[in-house]
Parts: structure tokens; C-alpha cells; sequence
């Protein structure tokens, strides 16, 4: 969770102004002596989610947050939790809540005496044009930078104000929140009209123990919240849906890469073959969508066909993913709450649409949110609609939110940006375009076999949970 600051005002001379932010603002050169004048003056905003591991994760923060600014002002500044601020759970999507936002909490401790608009944070760049950016910037992507939210980024005054104005007067066009970070950045940018990002040394992803954080206002932790061993093998169930026309081609993929690491694991296709095994569920295959295919698989789940587990995962037969870091992440959820995790994108967020695990990246469910689902009598209008969108839907429909962690990719390593995958120890990729996914598979998800998944992540994740 990183905290997103609001910069209203400075006294370039006050000299009881210390510490973290005296060494962002002196040092960046924003200003020739810039330093805070109160950090009442700066709202932060935690970036954090209503499932429980998470928001004991940033209150934790926001304590820390707290103790620190205790030795830096007689006053607190306001640490705000975004799951707090708005009962509309697609508001993590932020655009939708800086009017809100600026009514309630900011106008009362900002000063106003910055006139500029700033927009700061550790950028980053795509190599080449992607999907998952609508092919922005096609004849060179390089050009357009974007925040790196792991390293937080910040907002001046009068720039919220625009923007709050902006969003109240010009309903938002996009119907999709694919990459927040990147669309952020695309709106403040306004074709140009709007400022680009401020690149601020000062906000960075080193591990908080490097020597190169020494110069740091933000930095990420060496280690990831462990939250005890990880689950067992027998916890999770796994269930790859593929079809006929890929049994030769996708299949043998998975076979060669992670499948070992999965104790229950089976293959629902429209065509039974023994030799894989696959699994014909009656479901008829469709070009897209195939959510009669996964709501059968959650009924599938919660019979006595299968092992009685506590976690589901459920995959494409083109998803390449971690399975021994999956079990270090789910020890930091409890399996008795509804729990739907993944990589969040969002629909018509702006017009109090949903959000939803994108299903290339790999949905989990725990036991219990495929009970509530089923219960509430959700299903599929068709077959072919798109399943994650309508388990979007039920989700929203039942109250249960959405959990997101970045280490789920819906795409492929070279989606995304390469400093933006520098400091993750990621759990899924998805596609085979153009790539050879085995050796994907061995660059980017396989852990070395002297080590075991938590060994690995202690050695190259920061908190990215």
C-alpha cells in the first residue's frame, strides 16, 4: 500500500522542517530550497483494500506513518485508508473520488499557496506499445511516463482541483480501469494539456536495508508480509480449462512447466482424452467468454467429484503460473471468508459499474465465496459471456469485493514495463503470443530447487501484496 500525498504549501526556510520530507521536496528540485511547511499540509491517502489481511496492513502503515510524523510536528497530519473514504467499492480506481475526496478532507488543511500543478512520482516507461495500454503511443510508447504506484505518488492542490472540476463537469470516457497507474496518467495528461509526470529520485521501490535507500522517501520492505507457512498442496484445487483444438499445443505447455507443483489438478475441455486426462463437462466450447464452462467448474468444486479443498484456482490452458508462491500468498488470507483474489480490472467504474478478476491471470476463490456465489443463484446469461465480467457482477451484487495483488499478470512479461517487474516476484503470466512460454516460465516463475518459495521471496520480493 502506498501512500498517495497531496503537497498544498512550503516555508523554503522553516527550520524545524525534518526528515523524510524535507529530503523529497530539498532534494528533487522542485524548488531551489523547498521544504515542507506543516505535514499537515499533505494528505495521505493508503491505496488500501476491505478484505482483512489488508486493511491490518494499512493500518499498520498508517500507525507507522503516525509515530513518524509524531517527531515532526505538534499536530498529525490526516492518513486517510481509500476503503474508508466511499461506501462505492469501485472507487479504488481514484478519478471517480477526488471531488468527494476535496470536499471532505483537503480544503480544510490546504493553504493554497502553491499556484503549479504538480503530478510527482517514480516513472515508468513501455518499451514497446501493449494491450494492456489500448497501444498508446504506438509510434513511440517510451515517450509517455506513468507512476510507478509501488514507490507512491503525489498530487499538488491545485491540480486535485482541476481534476475534481474536470471528472464533475466531463463524465469519464473510459468504460474499462485495466492498468489504474497508466489511465491515471493518461487523464492528468489531457492530450497535453495537462502536466506530465515529475520524475522525484527521492520516491523509490529499494529495499528499505539497501544503502542506495539512504537518499529514499519511500521504499519498499526486503520481505513480504509472511503470514505463517504456506498452505499445503492439498488446500488447492486447480482447474484449467482448455479445448479440443489445444489439447496438442497448450497443454503439453503446462505439463512441462507447473503442473508437478499441483497435488489436485484437472483439465475441463468439450472433449474427453484420456491420455491428458481431460474432462468434459457438457458444456459446449465457445470461441470466448466460456462462462458455462467456469460456473461448472464452481459447481464441480463444491461436489464430492472432487477432493473438498479450501482454495480454487482457476486458470487458462495458456496461463503460466507460480504455484509455490501462490502458497506463500494465500497464507495471508483466511479461507473461511469470501475470498476472490487476482488481478482487479474494473467496468464503467465511474458510472457505479464492478470490478473483476481478470481470468488469464488466474482467479482464486476460496471455499467459501464459491458457496455465497452459487447461493445467490448467479449465473451465466449465455455460455459464451465473458465469465470473470459476470462473476464481476454476482460478486458486486452479493457486497463481496474484489482483492487485487499486482503479482497476477493478465498478459505477458513483455507487457509490461521492465522497472515495473524489477521489484515483484511474480505468480502469473498470461498468453503464448509470440513468446516461447517454457522458458518464460523458467525466467520469471520458476524458483530455484535449493531453495523453497518462501526462501525465494525473502530474497527478491518487496511488499507487494
Amino acid at each position: 500500500h502506498s501512500p498517495l500525498a497531496f503537497r498544498s504549501s512550503f516555508d523554503c526556510t522553516a527550520p524545524e522542517s525534518r526528515g523524510v520530507c524535507v529530503d523529497l521536496f530539498r532534494s528533487s528540485h522542485l524548488c531551489p530550497f523547498c521544504v515542507p511547511a506543516d505535514l499537515r499540509e499533505i494528505v495521505f491517502i493508503i491505496q488500501s483494500q476491505s478484505n482483512s489481511f489488508h486493511v491490518r496492513q494499512a493500518e499498520r502503515r498508517r500507525a507507522d506513518l503516525l509515530k513518524q510524523a509524531h517527531g515532526l510536528a505538534e499536530k498529525p497530519p490526516e492518513v486517510l485508508l481509500l476503503h474508508n473514504l466511499s461506501h462505492n467499492e469501485g472507487d479504488w480506481s481514484i478519478l471517480p473520488l477526488l471531488k468527494p475526496l476535496l470536499e471532505m478532507f483537503i480544503c480544510g488543511v490546504c493553504l493554497l499557496l502553491v499556484d503549479q500543478e504538480w503530478f510527482l512520482g517514480k516513472p515508468l516507461r513501455d518499451e514497446e506499445s501493449t494491450i494492456i495500454h489500448h497501444y498508446a503511443f504506438a509510434e513511440n510508447p517510451s515517450v509517455f511516463k506513468y507512476p510507478d504506484f509501488a514507490a507512491s505518488w503525489a498530487l499538488s492542490i491545485p491540480l486535485v482541483v482541476r481534476l475534481a472540476n474536470k471528472v464533475r463537469e466531463e463524465p469519464l470516457k473510459s468504460d474499462f480501469t485495466i492498468d489504474l497507474k497508466h489511465e491515471v496518467a493518461l487523464y492528468i495528461w489531457d492530450d497535453g494539456k495537462g502536466p506530465h509526470l515529475t520524475a522525484v529520485p527521492e520516491l523509490c521501490t529499494e529495499p528499505e536495508d539497501s544503502p542506495r535507500a539512504r537518499r529514499c522517501a519511500t521504499t519498499l520492505s526486503p520481505e513480504p508480509p509472511l503470514c505463517g507457512e504456506p498452505v499445503n498442496t492439498d488446500d488447492i484445487f486447480v482447474a484449467v480449462k482448455t479445448c479440443r483444438k489445444f489439447h496438442k499445443e497448450r497443454v503439453p505447455v503446462i505439463k512441462k512447466t507447473w503442473e508437478k507443483d499441483a497435488l489436485f489438478l484437472e483439465y475441463y475441455s468439450d472433449h474427453a482424452d484420456p491420455s491428458i486426462p481431460t474432462i468434459d463437462l457438457g458444456v459446449p466450447n465457445t470461441e470466448r467468454g466460456h462462462c458455462g464452462k467456469t460456473f461448472a467448474i464452481l459447481q464441480r468444486f463444491l461436489s464430492s467429484a472432487v477432493p473438498n479443498t479450501k482454495w480454487l484456482l482457476v486458470v487458462d490452458d495458456d496461463t503460466l503460473i507460480s504455484l509455490p508462491r501462490l502458497r506463500v500468498l494465500l497464507s495471508c488470507y483466511d479461507p473461511s471468508e469470501p475470498v476472490c483474489l487476482g488481478e482487479r480490472y474494473g467496468y464503467g467504474l465511474s458510472q457505479g459499474g464492478y470490478s473483476y478478476i481478470t481470468g488469464g491471470g488466474g482467479m482464486v476463490f476460496s471455499r467459501e465465496a464459491v458457496v455465497q456465489l452459487l447461493g445467490s443463484g448467479c449465473k451465466c446469461y449465455s455460455n459464451d459471456a465473458p465469465d470473470d465480467m459476470v462473476l464481476g457482477m454476482c460478486l458486486n451484487a452479493l457486497g463481496l469485493p474484489v482483492t487485487h495483488s499486482a503479482l497476477f499478470h493478465q498478459a505477458r512479461p513483455e507487457d509490461y514495463a521492465r522497472d515495473f517487474l524489477a521489484h515483484q516476484v511474480p505468480i502469473s503470466f498470461h498468453k503464448h503470443w509470440n513468446i516461447d512460454p517454457v522458458a518464460v516460465f523458467h525466467k520469471w516463475l520458476k524458483d530455484d530447487g535449493s531453495t523453497n518459495a518462501s526462501d525465494q521471496l525473502n530474497k527478491r520480493t518487496k511488499t507487494e501484496l
